[in-house]
């Protein structure tokens, strides 16, 4: 990774593309084992005859490890930066993926599931960091290559469940820890890098937001709302769009597969357009494109037929997606300095709070039907005019 530490003129660094395909890889791992917890619940409810409440449970578990703690990481790290830490929390998430494959007992899948959030936790504000560092000045862009990894993570997350854990039996599961370890030791490389970086930048003074505390901390709410609505369209489509496709056309399972895939490309497509076009026009016009763009579409899908629904499911996926690379960027130029926080807050608490959403509208489907569920989630996009409480990146 010597290549990384080139120098582009005027003392600004070069983009260091290796740690951040490293970054990105990595983050990949980290979503296939999060994806995966998920994708094998039917598995560990036959085995050890769970309930609902159990399973509920585990999730609960993750979702505490994993999302709430992500901002205490965040801030941590923040006032002492600590990369190599990267490696030690894909080792936390070795040892969870060994400890489902390997358990005999509830409590230890139930250990299992945290260990892999306490990774996770670990992972996402300190890899922000390092992409940000890496980026070179190129913050979008960045940022998209880097969430990149983590939504094919959560494509493939389902697929390698389907295809290997579950013909092969919960133990197989073991066998993904060979991947979490090569990303320790690949991350162990990035966290050396990022350290010697940090120590040749010297005690580097960032200065202060220049716009008032007041106005700083509304711009981070507004961001975390449009961030929360976002994810629990994208958490309704990931969770229910299956079953709607079966109600309405009568699909097969394995036909529902494809379209949700269809969802899943155009997301992360659309992760990687967002960071390369807020590079170009700011990431304020990409917000407000992104999220009230998908009005039009999100207000049709209940009412389209078959294939006009596998176009608008790309469609909306490409714009939603878009949108998260500009959303972090810009709150990070909001809060100079806390580069850790912000990843805590929108990558942990945001996409954690949007996942217990979907989880009451998992309620609403059951007493008013899965179709009711995409005429609410239709006009959640609305959301979007509080972009314009946020101020204009001049002033940052």
């Amino acid at each position: 990774m010597s290549d990384a530490s080139t120098i582009r003129g005027h003392g600004v660094s070069a983009t260091a593309w290796t740690v951040l395909i490293a970054i990105s890889l990595c983050h990949m791992i980290n979503d296939i084992m999060q994806s995966m917890l998920a994708a094998i619940y039917p598995l560990l409810q036959q085995e050890f005859t769970l309930s609902y409440w159990q399973i509920g449970l585990m999730t609960f578990a993750f979702q505490v490890t994993a999302s709430l703690l992500q901002p205490v990481v965040g801030a941590v790290t923040d006032k002492k930066p600590m990369p190599r830490s990267l490696a030690v929390g894909m080792g936390a998430t070795v040892c969870g993926v060994l400890l489902l494959a390997l358990a005999h007992e509830y409590w230890v899948l139930l250990a299992g599931a945290m260990l892999i959030g306490v990774g996770s936790a670990v992972f996402h504000p300190e890899s922000s960091r390092v992409a940000r560092i890496a980026s070179g000045g190129r913050f979008g862009t960045a940022q998209s290559l880097f969430q990149l990894g983590g939504n094919f993570g959560q494509a493939l997350g389902p697929l390698l469940a389907a295809f290997i854990v579950v013909p092969l039996g919960r133990p197989s599961v073991a066998v993904f820890s060979v991947a979490a370890m090569l990303g320790s030791a690949m991350l162990w490389r990035v966290g050396t890098w990022a350290e010697g970086r940090r120590k040749a930048a010297g005690a580097r003074v960032v200065g202060p937001s220049p716009l008032a505390p007041r106005r700083v901390a509304m711009a981070i709410v507004v961001l975390a709302l449009l961030t929360f609505t976002k994810n629990i369209y994208t958490a309704s489509l990931s969770s229910y769009y299956t079953f709607f496709l079966i109600e309405k056309f009568g699909l097969s399972t394995q036909q529902a597969q494809i379209m949700l895939f269809l969802f899943l490309g155009g997301m992360a497509a659309g992760v990687m357009l967002g960071g390369l076009l807020g590079d170009r026009v700011g990431p304020l016009k990409v917000i407000w494109f992104s999220i009230l763009g998908i009005l039009p579409f999100t207000l049709a899908l209940p009412h389209v037929g078959l294939a006009a629904t596998g176009v608008l499911t790309v469609i909306i996926g490409l714009i939603l997606a878009s949108a998260f690379p500009a959303i972090v960027v810009f709150a990070q130029e909001l809060v100079p300095g806390r580069t850790g926080m912000i990843a805590g807050i929108f990558f942990g608490f945001a996409f954690g709070m949007g996942g217990i959403a979907a989880a009451v509208l998992g309620l609403v489907a059951d007493a008013r039907g899965i179709e009711f569920v995409y005429k609410i989630c239709s006009y959640l996009p609305l959301m979007g005019l509080l972009t314009v409480f946020l101020p204009r990146m001049e002033r940052l």
